[in-house]
């Protein structure tokens, strides 16, 4: 069993660079079976095809995306890891583009749906962090899907031309005019008393407070001792709906 998994990793790691190295087209059964130093049959007793190889190799690019992501420190304000988080994913589609699209390819498989739905988690985690701090604007999952698209396709509309014709400024451009629609800065807790008025445009004005607080203790329901019972909690989900103005979760 041991030597069994020991081929398998080699196998793994040998098309995993190949890819990164020379792109998908090299990854070949005689290319992978040479430098992984097995025989072709292996591939196919081991993974069924090379498409059962392909999935395995994504899901080690999962595997290594994720590890970096869970060991990125926090900064000590939710936004800026959420900016952290971004950037991270940015240069992980810029140092392994084929790795990339291969992780993200439309028809992916079973293989790598856990990894996704990790993904997914750590970024819902970040975004509920905003939402707890009492600065976001938006729903959690509205947010979620928000930066998880215009991740996306940052990423891809970069690693789809060559490096000397990237835009330099296309991620950090683009990630802060998503910061800029789904969160705000601190609270101001002058707001509505008498504070100044600049400082209430840039928290995004008294009248949005109520919002902001709805939103928080949305994302913090889980969380909450209270014995709440199932139409309990669907009612208070609905009214702190309303006040978000409707933004969702």
């Amino acid at each position: 069993m041991a030597e069994r998994s020991d081929t398998r990793a080699r196998i793994v790691g040998a098309a995993a660079r190949l890819l990164d190295e020379e792109g998908p087209e090299a990854v070949t059964t005689r290319s992978v079976s040479a430098a992984a130093g097995v025989q072709p049959p292996a591939i196919y007793r081991l993974f069924g095809d090379m498409g059962g190889l392909l999935d395995a190799v994504a899901a080690e690019g999962f595997a290594r995306y994720l590890a970096r992501k869970e060991a990125q420190p926090a900064t000590g304000d939710p936004v800026d890891d959420l900016r952290a988080g971004w950037d991270l994913h940015q240069e992980f589609a810029m140092e392994h583009p084929a790795h990339y699209r291969l992780m993200y390819r439309p028809d992916r498989t079973d293989a790598t749906s856990g990894a996704l739905e990790r993904s997914e988690e750590i970024l819902q985690g970040l975004i509920r962090a905003i939402a707890e701090a009492g600065r976001l604007v938006t729903g959690v999952e509205h947010a979620a899907r928000m930066v998880h698209s215009a991740g996306r396709g940052v990423a891809f509309s970069q690693i789809e031309v060559p490096p000397e014709k990237r835009d330099p400024d296309l991620s950090d451009r683009m990630r802060e005019a998503v910061l800029a629609s789904i969160t705000t800065d601190a609270p101001d807790r002058n707001a509505g008393r008498g504070g100044d008025s600049a400082a209430d445009e840039d928290a995004g004005g008294p009248d949005r407070e109520p919002a902001r607080r709805a939103i928080a203790l949305r994302a913090i329901l889980d969380d909450s001792p209270a014995p709440l019972t199932r139409g309990e909690r669907t009612l208070l989900e609905e009214l702190l709906d309303r006040i978000a103005g409707g933004t969702g979760r």
